[in-house]
């Protein structure tokens, strides 16, 4: 990476707070779906709207909250979330759980777009968006946010006007909102990426694989 995106990952982890309240109070406050319980374990509740990776039986759960906008997540998810898949969820030792927590308006368009597109293709789509930040996120310099999102929509298989109907759709905004509330009342989240692991929300900020691997070998420990 380059020494402008470190800075920016840098300051991302220390501003993560303050975005998400921002999104929070500028969102629409109309009524959400419903979301029914899903699960729970000592110090979580997974609901049924939770996109999931992996064994729901598994003796671990793993809960990440991240931003599509979010540098250090996409280097999270560039650089360990390939090892931690297969070596945990993909064996049946990790039940994975993704939540948009939102730094700003343009992560609840991108998720918007995610939840229109057939739930196989949720986790696909935030690849995506991960691994070209540079094409739509305003860090980076873009200025037309949107229509580059619609440009990512188009890869996924949406239309720009089935995009731009997703992104302009109000009915999960509250929903959104509440699941970033929630993470923060719940974990004290400071930053993204936030691992919860067995329930215990770890440092936020990126983590190497090598760190991950200790947590989660100690919790599986315990089961």
């Amino acid at each position: 990476m380059s020494k402008k995106q470190i800075f920016i990952l840098l300051g991302l982890v220390v501003l993560v707070a303050a975005g998400a309240a921002a999104w929070y109070f500028m969102g629409n406050s109309g009524d959400s779906a419903t979301a029914t319980t899903a699960g729970s374990g000592p110090g979580y509740t997974l609901t049924t709207r939770d996109r999931t990776l992996g064994n729901p039986k598994a003796p671990v759960v793993v809960i990440e909250y991240a931003a599509p906008s979010c540098p250090v997540c996409a280097h999270f998810n560039e650089n360990t979330f390939p090892q931690f898949k297969q070596n945990y969820i993909d064996t049946g030792k990790v039940y994975y759980v993704f939540r948009v927590f939102p730094l700003r308006s343009d992560d609840g368009a991108a998720e918007k777009i995610a939840r229109c597109l057939p739930e196989d293709k949720y986790f696909p789509f935030i690849d995506l968006l991960f691994r070209n930040q540079s094409k739509w996120d305003v860090e980076y310099g873009v200025q037309d946010v949107r229509g580059e999102l619609a440009r990512m929509a188009r890869v996924a298989g949406l239309s720009a006007d089935q995009a731009d109907k997703c992104m302009d759709d109000t009915s999960l905004d509250s929903t959104i909102n509440q699941v970033a509330q929630d993470g923060g009342d719940k974990y004290n989240i400071t930053g993204t990426p936030t691992i919860v692991v067995a329930g215990v929300a770890q440092p936020s900020g990126d983590i190497p694989y090598d760190s991950l691997k200790k947590t989660l070998d100690a919790a599986l420990a315990k089961k």
